[in-house]
């Protein structure tokens, strides 16, 4: 029974890696490109609303963007359905990379608040310092270091391949 566990663990953590590697990639980058919009007026004073929501409102914050891409992740399964896997692929893709956005930036605003909730005060860091672990593991794994060699060589190549391209 405890092989049985641990393979499950092992399972689950590694399709969980999958899923923190995209948020990890995507988080920081998508929630500063978010960021510049708040430089409009009606987006700035939203966002200052949402600074301003108390806590349990601000957890509510995050259900509305999940349930807004449900429909949209909804349509990307039809069209798979329906035989077009491309369409439907794209589809999803594009609601999970704007889900992400959405969510990176709500969590940026909204978490000085959430943590004044104790049960989130209380297990966020513990969630936070499992991901670190997990994404460490990851970054040290040999597939990650070989894949980091790789990008380095293409982005060498196509740095020296611009420069040969420089009248």
């Amino acid at each position: 029974m405890e092989k049985i566990r641990a393979f499950l663990r092992h399972t689950l953590t590694a399709l969980l890696a999958l899923v923190l590697i995209f948020e990890e990639w995507g988080w920081e980058q998508l929630a500063a490109l978010l960021a510049h919009l708040a430089k409009l007026p009606l987006w700035g004073r939203v966002e200052r609303w949402i600074q301003s929501l108390p806590p349990w409102g601000a957890l509510a914050t995050f259900f509305v963007p999940a349930a807004a891409l449900l429909p949209i992740k909804l349509l990307a399964l039809f069209f798979i359905g329906r035989g077009h896997a491309f369409m439907g692929l794209v589809v999803l893709l594009a609601a999970k990379v704007l889900g992400t956005a959405i969510l990176a930036r709500l969590f940026t605003l909204t978490q000085p608040t959430l943590m004044r909730l104790p049960w989130f005060a209380r297990w966020y860091p513990r969630w936070k310092a499992w991901k670190d672990g997990v994404m460490d593991q990851v970054r040290r794994s040999p597939m990650w270091l070989t894949v980091g060699r790789w990008k380095a060589l293409a982005k060498a190549r196509w740095a020296e391949l611009r420069r040969g391209m420089k009248p």
